[in-house]
This record gives C-alpha cells, structure tokens and sequence, in this order.
C-alpha cells in the first residue's frame, strides 16, 4: 500500500498555514462582534434616552416663552394624577408629604428617558420607529396640554410640535453619527468603531443632553418669571394689605411655650405644608381675573381683585390640615390670615334655601365642595388675601383662596380661587369625592409630639412637648402617658384661639431603658380623641401619636 495514502499525524503542524491562521483565533473574533454589538445596542439606547430628553428640554423652553403654551411634562403629569389609583395617591402623599409632586416629575422624567432609550435600540433595526414615537409623543404632549386651563391651542400645538422635531432630528442625528463608526468596511478591519468616531458620538450626545438639560431649566426660569409678571404679585406687595377692619395682636408670651423642640405657634410661610394636586403653579392675570359668585343665588356677583381688596377685612389665626396627615404627621400649619369674611359676600349674593353646598372652583378647574351651613354655624370662614401679614404667596393661592375652619383641606381650602358656585348638596360631588374620599370631612381632634423625637435621649428629667388641634372648636386639655402608666396633665399656654392648635408640654422622668410615651386631647366638649387606629382615608386619620425613646 503507498504511504502517502495514509492518515497525516495529528499536530499543530500539520493543518495548512491558511487554516492554522484562522481557527485559532475564530472564539476571539466572535467575542469581539458580540462586544461591539453590545456596544452598539447601548450607543443606540443612549442616543434615544437622549433625543427624549432634547424634547422635554424644548417643550419646558417653549412654554417659558409663554404662560399660554403648556409644559408638556406637567400637562402628562397632571393627566396621570386624575387617573391614578386613590391607593397609590394615599402612598404617595403618605411616603413624601409635600414632595408627592417632585417625586412624580422625576419618575415621569425616567420613564420617558426610559422609552426614549427603548425607542432608540429598536431603530437600530427598524429606522421608522423613531418617526412614528417622536410624532406620537407631541401628538399626546397637544393633546393633552390643550385640556390645560389657561392654555392657547396655538401655542400647545408649537410647544408639541417643537418637542418632536427636535427629538427625532436628535436622534437622526445620533444614529448616523453610530452608523458611520459601524460601515461594513471599516468593520472588516477592526473589532470595534474607531475610537475616534466613538468620541465625536460621546461628545455629540453629551452636548445634546447639556442643551437639553439647559433648555429645561432656562425655561423652568421663564416661567416663573412670566408667572410672577402675569400674576403682578410684586406690585401689590409694593402697595401693602389694606388694613383690616378687625385687627388681632400678636401671640403674647402667655400664649407661647418655652418647651424645647415644639412647634412655633404661628408657622412660618416656608415651613407651612402644601398639598395640592397643581404640578406648576397656575398663573393668574390681575388684569384680567375676576371672582364669580354664582349658582343658586339672588344676585350673581363678579369681583375684581382691587373690590375685593376695598373690602372691610378681618384677621384670623386658622390652623389647616391636609386630610391625608397621619397621625404624628407634619401636614398642618397655623397662620394668621387677612380676608374678607365669606358670609359678607353669601348675604350680598343671595344664596337661596336650596343652595346647601358652596362649591370653590380654582383656575386649574380644581374643585372643593361643603355645606352651606358651616357659614353660618358661627366658625372662621375667609375669602384670604394675606398670609403672616404678607400678600398670600403663589404656592398658597394668590390672589385669593378660601380658608375654612374646622374642615380638611380637601373640601374647603380652595387656592387659586376663580368661582364660588352654590349646589344642591346632592347634585354634584367635588373633585375628591368620586375618588374615595368622604364629602363631609369635619377636622378630628389630633395631638402630636414634637419633642422628643424617636431614637436616643438623656435618662432623667425631659420635657415632652408638641401641639394639638381642634379647629373651631379648641384644645382643652391635653395628657401624656409613659409605658401604659397613668395619663398625667400637660400644660397649656393661654389660648390663642379655638381655631388655631395649642402648645403643650409635660415634665417626664425616664429611667435608663426603653420607653413608649402617648398624647391625647380633648376638645371643648370634654371628650378625649378616639385611640382606635384608623388610616386617613376616607376622612382623616385617627389615634394616638406615639413614639419610642431609648433612655441611657
């Protein structure tokens, strides 16, 4: 037989030279194509994370351009609030207080950032997908801005517009940027686009994302600066509050404690909690804005802002609370208010017998309902126009809101105010009603400690302190109890009035260890808050405010 028919010995040897160059070196150049396909995919997420932000920046540049072309982000926003689960809002409100609105404008933001980034890795394959997704954005940014109070559909329809082109051009841009760096030939010949082609794309979405953000915030300036200058604030402090007709000293010093750590009698104007369900604050024209009284009544009136002001006003200390304060919770502040008394203006109008609900309605077409009644059954009711002796602040509800004592906000303490209508109670339901919540919301008797807080304290003598509340009809006695022991009697200020909370403290001896201290109040008719836990839903929460200290 010929040897030369005879297998060829196994060796690294003995593979021709064309073949030994490449196998050895195909696992290597595999991991190098899925590297640079990874690579790709993320250029291509990030290129579309980023268009989405170029069009958030542009839609927040344009509405700063004018109060008539809304933010696309709060017109989302605001559309996702009416339709959010009420157990989702109770979480919201319960985890971040007054920070609910902030947290939500974040993860909106995320989330189309997000999308943008899903947008952007599916036109790698499919190019037309950012088309379609850009115009579906603005598409949605009219149409729901256009439900925006006070918006011009002119202007949403730029403000939409602008946001989707300069989104898609980002992202065309971005993607051919990528596509230059992966061209087949230059692929051939490296395992990865050339650095240089990847630093021109870095450098270009890093400029896309600091345009972006700069847009944002330029026109987050303007507009609230254009909002200032609509709503001429400025100028009416320059003039000052008309004095009022029935004027209220400051706390004496009978009527404020010296406890450590309790909260101040009156609460300053950047301490007072704000809840509401406005994302931006509304702008309000003076010019232009009127207060309609009307409904059920006589003689229909419209104010200006400058009648309303040649009114005859009062002050008022009214301590206010937010329905969706736990208890212990920090949503409630007392502030001395300057207004018009609210039943001055009802007599004027003319509200009839059947007219058994007042019904506030804000320029953001936010809606308040309660009974007729609580204007006339002796409590503190103000159309506001002063806070702390200061014109009332934005945030608060220039240029009037209304300020009811003794009822949760929720129903009664209408910002923004555009209109007073009078109803049959049983013929309509105000905004948080349908949501599940309860339409009559009369505030509970609540006690909170302040001081001290949960954690580490000295062993020995302390003094507990805190506030109670209950509005129109006021705190006469407050008592602290420790480890289950005997409920002892705080000490009481002088009252400042029965529609404000009350300061209280009591001298405690703790002995070193753990130990668990309550507070409970009693209104004017002698009986004690409830200590059955309740959450805050439908109408307030109930319970002792309790906390834990460990002594050492």
């Amino acid at each position: 037989m010929d040897d030369n028919l005879s297998p060829a010995p196994e060796s690294d040897e003995g593979a021709p030279p064309s073949a030994g160059a490449e196998v050895p070196h195909a696992p290597e150049q595999a991991a190098g194509k899925k590297g640079r396909a990874r690579r790709t995919r993320w250029m291509y997420a990030l290129a579309g994370a980023v268009s989405a932000g170029a069009a958030l920046g542009i839609s927040e540049l344009v509405s700063g351009f004018d109060l008539s072309a809304p933010s696309l982000v709060l017109a989302v926003g605001d559309a996702f609030i009416d339709v959010t689960p009420p157990i989702l809002k109770d979480w919201a409100v319960d985890v971040f207080g007054a920070n609910d609105k902030n947290v939500l404008i974040g993860g909106m933001v995320v989330v189309t950032l997000l999308l943008g980034g899903a947008v952007g890795m599916i036109s790698r394959r499919l190019p037309w997908v950012g088309a379609v997704a850009f115009a579906a954005f603005g598409a949605l940014g009219f149409w729901l801005g256009n439900d925006v109070p006070l918006s011009e559909t002119a202007l949403t329809a730029i403000s939409a517009a602008a946001a989707a082109v300069s989104g898609f051009a980002s992202l065309l841009i971005l993607r051919r940027l990528i596509e230059k760096g992966n061209r087949p030939d230059r692929a051939a010949a490296a395992a990865a686009p050339p650095s240089s082609d990847r630093r021109v794309f870095l450098a270009a979405t890093a400029g896309t994302a600091a345009v972006a953000a700069g847009a944002a915030v330029m026109g987050r300036s303007w507009t609230e600066r254009s909002r200032m200058r609509a709503a001429s604030r400025d100028e009416v402090a320059q003039q000052g509050l008309p004095r009022a007709a029935e004027r209220i000293p400051d706390p004496s010093p009978s009527q404020i404690s010296a406890a450590p750590g309790v909260s101040p009698l009156v609460t300053p104007i950047a301490e007072f909690y704000k809840v509401d369900t406005a994302l931006g604050i509304p702008a309000v024209d003076l010019d232009s804005w009127t207060l309609n009284i009307r409904g059920l009544v006589d003689r229909p009136l419209q104010l200006t802002y400058q009648q309303i002001m040649s009114q005859p006003m009062v002050e008022r200390y009214i301590t206010l609370a937010c329905v969706s304060n736990r208890v212990g919770g920090e949503l409630v502040g007392n502030a001395k208010w300057l207004g018009v008394p609210l039943r001055t203006l009802v007599e004027e109008a003319g509200v009839r017998a059947e007219g058994t609900q007042l019904i506030g309605r804000s320029v953001d077409d936010f809606t308040v309902g309660f009974p007729t009644a609580a204007l006339f059954d002796g409590r503190e009711a103000l159309l506001a126009v002063g806070m702390n002796d200061e014109v009332l602040p934005f945030k608060h509800g220039f240029p009037a809101r209304l300020v009811v004592s003794g009822l949760y906000g929720y129903v009664s303490a209408t910002k923004w105010l555009s209109e007073i209508e009078f109803a049959r109670w049983e013929d309509f339901d105000a905004y948080w009603v349908p949501r599940g919540w309860a339409k009559e919301a009369p505030i509970k008797t609540q006690s909170r400690i302040d001081f001290p807080r949960p954690g580490q304290v000295n062993a020995g003598p302390i003094t507990v302190a805190g506030v109670a509340w209950a509005q129109s009809r006021g705190i006469t006695r407050v008592q602290v109890a420790v480890d289950g022991g005997p409920w002892r009697e705080a000490q009481l200020p002088d009252e400042l009035s029965i529609d404000s909370w009350r300061q209280w403290s009591a001298e405690e001896t703790l002995l070193p260890g753990r130990h668990r201290i309550m507070v409970r109040a009693a209104d004017d008719s002698g009986e004690f808050q409830t200590a059955e836990r309740t959450p805050v839903r439908p109408d307030g929460a109930t319970g002792y405010h309790t906390i834990d200290v460990n002594a050492v």
